[in-house]
């Protein structure tokens, strides 16, 4: 026990005794109680561990007026949080119509006294900042409908006074936030149908051009508008197709090309466009008619010998590739990355050896597989790609600080890029690739092999561990594809083409390994003719039949 503290305690002051007799004649038993309390309250105190905030142990202390005062407080806080009722929702909404028609009307009156009409905008401003506690009753959105709010909350975009605008566009990304919209189904549907029946997209869109960056309010305007659009893509998908009509994918990429340092709404724009891109095949055409291809490798080519300065930057340098990477999924884009130079400067990347070698690994390969990929494969041996593949093939790099591909990543889009070759290039081309597969006592056949064992051993584990569950063949087919299936079929391609179309010392080098380590040819004909059976979507049906004659044709030949 602290003697200090005991020492240091005063009891409260009690009124002084008229005489000294009264004083005398104290009762004992209550000094004796007083001592108890005393020590009862010491023990307690030295039982308790000490609060970590002063604030909370300062509450011992407070005097019971400050206590009501608290009290008092938390109490009329609780009656204005309280839940909105119809009442309260139909009270502000006419607030704002009011303050809105008032404001129209001196605006039209006095347009050129300032002055006459700043009241009637402040006090504008006011009710669209009380309207964002909307936001917080999802279910009596049907009523803000019924009520037409949300033509009016519109109707402000173009509203002469910029930050009338964005303060609307905040109420607007607040009532569309997604996590709150989940909340009421019906809620959800109802402000989700206004919107699109009021042309939202194509507003938001032209009243970008008119917000100007530099200007914090306004960016934070911009900021908001990519959100609303953003949650308004998570509840509709579809609404992406309308993305090149309503203006949306050409102002994401002027966005994108304009030359100012790196912000949060440069991220935000790669973000957006990113989602644009996934599935839609439509919005993948649309970039490349609008010059997308080019401004992407643009703004990719800064990468190439610089790595990004924060973890946002890289972040937007993934969306890029990942944008890119999307882009390429159909055909004609493949031509514009050909002919706007996209392969020379992927080359490069993976030369450099910098943070964008990862992603420009991504591209090449989705560049290069299918039959698409003939020309950009071709080409890519021309230009010296053999070089800086193969090294990368034989020595997978060590996994540094920055987040980058994982081992399997890796390796997975290297032997993707080389079986791409494989299938797709005539002539001297071909002829270049196999001969590679000889060099240095085929030490690239010994990579193959050893790439072949690994992942032969994880499919196969896996299989042990999938036996157990019983689920759907095709469920199983895509797990194990996942789990290293994938990888092995690419590895044993490059095997039986190599050996068919090499000289005989590659196979004799290849069983030379299968037999020293007690396997045969046999899992290799086994995996590849698995593989011949689930060539997925690529390429045409005609292509698809093609290319699983002459998968069967080399495994026979094996």
């Amino acid at each position: 026990m602290d003697i200090g503290e005991l020492l240091t305690y005063k009891p409260p002051q009690a009124v002084k005794r008229p005489t000294e007799v009264d004083e005398v004649e104290e009762d004992e038993n209550e000094k004796q109680r007083k001592m108890r309390r005393i020590a009862r309250a010491k023990a307690n105190q030295m039982a308790k561990p000490p609060s970590p905030t002063p604030s909370v142990q300062a509450l011992d202390h407070i005097s019971e007026e400050e206590r009501q005062e608290i009290l008092k407080f938390v109490e009329t806080e609780q009656a204005e949080g309280e839940a909105l009722d119809e009442t309260g929702i139909k009270r502000i909404i006419l607030n704002f119509e009011k303050r809105s028609l008032k404001n129209r009307e001196m605006r039209i009156k006095f347009p050129d006294s300032p002055e006459k009409f700043m009241e009637s905008e402040v006090e504008l401003h006011e009710i669209l900042q009380e309207m964002r506690v909307l936001a917080t009753a999802p279910d009596y959105y049907p009523l803000l409908v019924k009520l037409r709010v949300i033509p009016s909350l519109l109707e402000l975009l173009s509203h002469d006074n910029t930050d009338i605008t964005v303060a609307a566009l905040e109420l607007l990304q607040e009532l569309t936030d997604v996590d709150i919209l989940h909340e009421s189904e019906e809620g959800a549907e109802a402000l989700t149908d206004s919107l699109l029946e009021q042309q939202v997209i194509a507003l938001l869109v032209q009243n970008l051009d008119r917000l100007d960056e530099t200007v914090k309010e306004e960016a934070d305007g911009v900021h908001n508008t990519l959100s609303i659009i953003e949650n308004l893509t998570e509840l509709r998908p579809e609404i992406c197709n309308e993305a090149p009509k309503q203006g949306l994918l050409q102002w994401l990429l002027r966005r994108l090309k304009l030359k100012a340092p790196f912000d949060a709404n440069k991220l935000y724009a790669s973000e957006l466009l990113s989602i644009l891109l996934q599935d839609n095949n439509g919005n993948r055409l649309a970039v490349g008619e609008l010059d997308g291809i080019d401004t992407l490798l643009q703004q990719l080519a800064f990468y190439k010998r610089h790595d990004p300065a924060t973890a946002e930057e890289h972040e937007l340098m993934e969306n890029l590739f990942n944008c890119l990477c999307s882009a390429l999924m159909v055909m004609p884009n493949r031509d514009r990355f050909l002919r706007g130079e996209g392969l020379q400067l992927m080359n490069l990347m993976l030369r450099e050896k910098k943070t964008s070698r990862n992603g420009s690994l991504k591209v090449l390969d989705y560049a290069m597989s299918g039959p698409h990929g003939r020309d950009n494969c071709n080409k890519f041996v021309d230009i010296l790609g053999l070089r800086t593949i193969f090294p990368l093939f034989m020595k997978t790099p060590k996994k540094n600080r920055k987040r980058v591909l994982s081992t399997e990543e890796h390796e997975e889009h290297v032997t993707s890029i080389i079986a791409s070759m494989l299938r797709n290039c005539r002539g001297s081309q071909r002829q270049r690739l196999v001969s590679k597969f000889t060099e240095n006592d085929h030490e690239k056949v010994d990579r193959l092999m050893e790439l072949h064992f690994k992942y032969l051993e994880k499919v196969e584990a896996l299989d042990t561990a999938l036996d157990e569950n019983n689920e759907d063949e095709d469920g199983l087919y895509l797990k194990r594809l996942e789990g290293g299936l994938f990888t092995l079929q690419l590895v044993d391609y490059i095997i039986v083409e190599i050996c068919a179309a090499g000289p005989t010392s590659i196979k004799q080098r290849v069983t030379q390994i299968l037999n020293l380590r007690g396997a045969s040819l046999k899992t290799i004909r086994h995996v590849m003719r698995e593989y011949a059976g689930n060539l997925g979507d690529e390429g045409d049906q005609e292509w698809r039949d093609n290319e699983q004659q002459h998968i069967l044709h080399l495994v026979d030949k094996f």
